[in-house]
């Protein structure tokens, strides 16, 4: 899935990101950002994201033009 990180604090690690196709806001798993290039994240920021079985955002990553659907590519 792709969305944009709609809100973030670096503090506790609890954030949102909104899902590009259904605009649903789902809250960030806590290691959310394990294994990421990421060590914080900013409003705004496009990124890919995977939902764990409790339907929290986790695996963020940011995405190539490809997975972004970025037209042209």
């Amino acid at each position: 899935m792709q969305g944009v990180i709609k809100a973030y604090d670096p503090a506790t690690g609890d954030g949102l990101v909104m899902c590009d196709t259904d605009l649903a806001d789902y809250e960030l798993a806590a290691n959310a950002l394990e294994g990421s290039i990421f060590r914080m994240l900013r409003q705004g920021q496009r990124v890919v994201f995977d939902l764990d079985e409790s339907g929290q955002a986790t695996g963020i990553h940011l995405g190539s033009e490809v997975d972004m659907g970025t037209p042209g590519h």
